[in-house]
């Protein structure tokens, strides 16, 4: 392949096996956040990819506190920055529900357009708040370097820390979503939403803290994503169609289906582009996964739901 040696070779697909992980990530902790609303509520959230970018911008602001204005906070700023892009965006979620989207249930087509113009509103507001230009984060020192297993593959630091991020927020999900009280309201919710209210459980309250809770995963999304690149004013809306096929493709409502579809996907589009360009990377990955679909359009792990 290229005149690479079978030690390159290995070499090449650990690096780029390890890159795709940080795009992994990424990815993930976007589709988890999507599932949530999309899977378990049935909202299209065309501005899903604002909540990440918005979690990117506060992540720069707290970097900037961090680096200029107070230095004390240099080498700590980056997990106070997680909580702050996680708190901001959750409010803002819950604003967003509380406002337009409890308006719009039942309404898939209204709710697409409604976050569509949302996430356009929400761009805007960063070119005015921020402007045009991208931005990128200082990284504290025990963000930088990396680890080298052997002599000629490197691991870089940021994507080890990115990845633990991505582990505890997903073992927090699948605790909260089947392990506590609120999940079990969640799931009863979307399996019978009259049944719930019947049963005493406030609905409404239920939908509330579930699209604010993705929204907030969103916003660490983000956090995460201004490790490995920089943050302008249309960064989220390059991921939200990636997003979608993550959790379409693995099944919506399935957790286990969003990580690995979130893995496959982020995967080959990070080792194809080693050996392509990054547009063909992406239109074979897309091509396989469509074509997946044709045959098992409930995605790969559906979840069995009695309606």
């Amino acid at each position: 392949m290229g005149g690479y040696s079978s030690q390159e070779l290995t070499a090449i697909f650990v690096m780029q096996g390890f890159s795709g992980l940080s795009l992994f990530c990424v990815f993930l902790l976007m589709a988890l956040g999507l599932a949530i609303i999309f899977g378990q509520m049935g909202v299209i959230n065309m501005a899903h990819g604002e909540f990440l970018t918005l979690g990117a911008y506060i992540t720069w602001l707290v970097s900037e506190l961090g680096t200029s204005i107070w230095p004390w906070m240099e080498h700590i700023y980056f997990p106070i920055a997680i909580l702050a892009a996680f708190t901001g965006t959750f409010i803002l979620g819950y604003l967003v529900e509380r406002f337009m989207i409890r308006l719009l249930y039942n309404r898939p087509l209204d709710t697409l357009l409604a976050t569509w113009g949302l996430g356009l509103i929400m761009q805007q507001a960063f070119r005015s708040g921020f402007g045009p230009r991208e931005v990128s984060v200082s990284l504290p020192g025990w963000l930088m370097g990396s680890w080298a297993p052997t002599d000629i593959i490197d691991i870089p630091m940021n994507g080890m820390f990115v990845m633990g991020i991505t582990f505890f927020i997903t073992l927090g999900v699948v605790i909260l979503l089947y392990k506590s009280r609120w999940g079990i309201k969640v799931r009863a919710t979307t399996q019978n939403r009259a049944m719930a209210n019947a049963a005493g459980i406030n609905t409404q309250r239920v939908d509330r803290f579930t699209f604010a809770l993705g929204c907030g995963i969103a916003g660490v999304a983000g956090a995460a994503f201004t490790t490995i690149a920089s943050t302008g004013p249309t960064t989220g809306s390059l991921y939200i169609v990636d997003t979608f096929l993550v959790v379409v493709f693995g099944g919506a409502a399935s957790i286990l289906g969003t990580v690995v579809s979130a893995f496959g996907i982020a995967q080959s589009q990070s080792i194809l582009e080693f050996f392509l360009s990054g547009s063909m990377a992406k239109v074979i990955t897309l091509t396989v996964v469509v074509g997946i679909l044709m045959v098992r359009p409930q995605g790969l792990f559906a979840s069995k739901v009695r309606r």
